[in-house]
């Protein structure tokens, strides 16, 4: 039974260096970050563009006034709550960013060579002490699934983070963001009409040409608004996709690694007896 263990504790910890030296994930990893990567980039590029065009079309209406008699039409104040949404939208986009560049540093700092050096010192430490008395300390102990931690979490995190994502999450980024760029496309048509200029200065023979012309700016707003409106629940689906990938789903998994390596560490003794 000792010899059985002793072979499974010396297996183990080769696949663990191996593994640590060979880096078979950071790369895979590091190729899920890029791609998420650029989905953040390309949705906060819609987003900063949505969010122009209404910022234009809320502006443009202080150009509105018949015959320069002080009245003004305030159609583009409708989009100002939904504007409101695809700003904090924008941010939060940027947010998945910024959040996908850490996790590319921290590939990083994860495979460099002082951490796999570190790991091996610690883990040979540890399976000498094991082989030895039976157990090792609990500083020991704690030392080696901190950097199995720091070697490993990371990449394992982000890799299994994307599988979820792909099964569960990648359908309704692709309806989210085609939706928003269609939304991007109706907004870009909608324009203010320019009044006419008129060299006549009495402004009553011409303000009924202007009623017809009011009118359409209110329908090209209200149509607007509605195509806008019609976005929110993309805009939201997206910023739910970029929050799981981005924040939670990768903590949950490190959590989860977390108590995987500790239970292991613990579980793996030669002999019984109590950590000191």
């Amino acid at each position: 039974m000792k010899i059985a263990r002793h072979i499974l504790l010396i297996l183990g910890l080769l696949a663990v260096l191996v593994c640590s030296w060979v880096a078979p994930m950071d790369a895979p990893a590091m190729a899920q970050v890029d791609a998420g990567l650029k989905r953040a980039l390309v949705s906060f590029a819609s987003a900063r563009t949505l969010n122009g065009l209404l910022s234009v079309v809320q502006a443009a209406q202080v150009d509105i006034q018949p015959a320069g008699i002080g009245v003004t039409l305030s159609p583009g104040q409708l989009l100002a709550p939904v504007n409101e949404l695809v700003k904090h939208f924008a941010d939060l986009m940027l947010l998945a960013c910024v959040a996908f560049g850490i996790q590319k540093v921290l590939i990083s700092i994860s495979g460099y060579w002082v951490v796999s050096g570190a790991l091996t010192v610690v883990a040979l430490a540890w399976a000498g002490s094991q082989v030895r008395r039976g157990f090792a300390p609990r500083w020991l102990s704690r030392a080696f699934v901190v950097m199995l931690m720091l070697r490993f979490a990371i990449p394992v995190a982000l890799l299994a983070t994307d599988a979820l994502s792909q099964k569960f999450l990648y359908a309704n980024y692709t309806a989210a963001q085609s939706a928003i760029d269609a939304t991007n496309a109706e907004a870009s048509k909608t324009k203010a009409p320019e009044p006419q200029a008129s060299d006549d200065k009495s402004w009553l023979p011409k303000l009924p040409s202007w009623i017809p012309s009011l009118q359409e700016v209110k329908d090209r707003y209200t149509k607007m608004k509605q195509a806008v409106e019609q976005s929110t629940e993309h805009i939201v689906n997206l910023m739910v996709v970029f929050l799981l990938q981005t924040l939670l789903l990768p903590l949950l998994l490190v959590w989860a690694l977390l108590g995987i390596a500790r239970l292991g560490v613990e579980q793996l003794r030669l002999l019984p007896g109590r950590a000191e």
